[in-house]
């Protein structure tokens, strides 16, 4: 019996699942299964995975594809440990994390939690770009994990965990995109407490380029719209922040062309302000220059999937309304 059950999904993601379990066989805390579930991918890991079975307590299963959520709850399902943990198969995880999660838990016992993600030294200047646009308070107010944050924190699956009593209470992931917004809000609302392990972080290698970011963050945009159907009082400030960029930006480049450059000044001071702080984040002219584009496709990515989904879920009322919506809260 392990007190750690670690569930990571894969599709077609040999080179990294090799990476997170090399950084997992170096743990300093060994109490913990890995359980990798394959979906249904066109390319197997099932050799890399072998490799490790001296290394680590480590299952391998294959199934058809049907959605990361449901190979999570695939996995769960054979798995025995006391805590579920969640990576994402991109991640690598440094050698004390689980014995930092152990000691946080154990000074503060939590149902749920979840920590931050980081770049890797060994990462791409443009993974660490997109990486400080993901977790800057800048771009984002702090939302995944940062020390000053907007919201109350809400663990994401790339790094989080729930005691067994909270899957026996509230079940799995639902198959849905904000997956793990959706089942942390569930498990919230039973009653259960969650809470950020700040030192338990991880390195996550998130997209190679911008143009797959841009879909990454427009999907999340769109998904928080859902999520207001879902659960009405889900929305906050913070969430609307890129949408309401994106619309005074466009009001403010026309401006600029047809009026007075000054108009420009706005968001000259703001890019200014990204370059500082990604400067003196990372420690690199090269990174933070690339930080500029990266920033403006967050922002700009998830504002425009934000302001689509608005207009035709909840302006329009077309895809689906909200009774159907329910209907999945329900988990029919």
């Amino acid at each position: 019996m392990k007190k750690y059950s670690v569930i990571v999904p894969v599709y077609n993601r040999i080179d990294e699942v090799r990476d997170l379990l090399q950084s997992l066989s170096a743990q300093t805390f060994r109490n913990f299964e890995v359980i990798i579930v394959e979906d249904g991918s066109t390319e197997p890991c099932g050799e890399a995975v072998e490799s490790f079975g001296k290394q680590l307590d480590v299952k391998y299963f294959f199934k058809d594809n049907e959605g990361r959520s449901i190979a999570r709850n695939y996995g769960i399902e054979r798995s025995c440990g006391d805590y579920l943990i969640f990576f994402d198969s991109d991640c690598v995880i440094p050698p004390d994390y689980f014995e930092i999660l152990d000691r946080e838990l154990q000074k503060i016992p939590l149902d749920c939690f979840g920590g931050p993600d980081a770049a890797h030294s060994s990462f791409t200047p443009t993974q660490k770009a997109i990486s400080f646009a993901m977790t800057s308070f800048l771009t984002t107010g702090g939302i995944r994990g940062g020390k000053v944050q907007m919201e109350k924190f809400v663990p994401r699956s790339f790094n989080m965990g729930y005691s067994r009593k909270v899957y026996d209470s509230v079940g799995g992931f639902r198959e849905m995109f904000s997956e793990d917004i959706d089942i942390s809000t569930r498990i919230r609302q039973a009653g259960f407490s969650i809470g950020l392990i700040h030192p338990a972080h991880v390195f996550h290698k998130r997209r190679i380029d911008f143009r797959r970011f841009w879909r990454q963050v427009y999907v999340f945009g769109m998904s928080r719209i859902t999520l207001k159907l879902l659960y009405p009082d889900s929305l906050k400030l913070v969430h609307t922040l890129p949408a309401v960029a994106v619309i005074i930006g466009i009001i403010l480049v026309a401006l600029g062309i047809s009026v007075s450059p000054w108009w420009l000044l706005p968001i000259g001071v703001y890019l200014a302000a990204l370059f500082i702080a990604a400067l003196v984040s990372t420690r690199s002219v090269g990174i933070a220059l690339r930080a500029i584009p990266a920033a403006i496709v967050q922002i700009c990515g998830y504002g425009c999937g934000f302001i689509k989904a608005f207009i035709t879920k909840i302006v329009l009322g077309r895809g689906r309304n909200i009774a159907e919506e329910i209907e999945i809260r329900k988990g029919k």
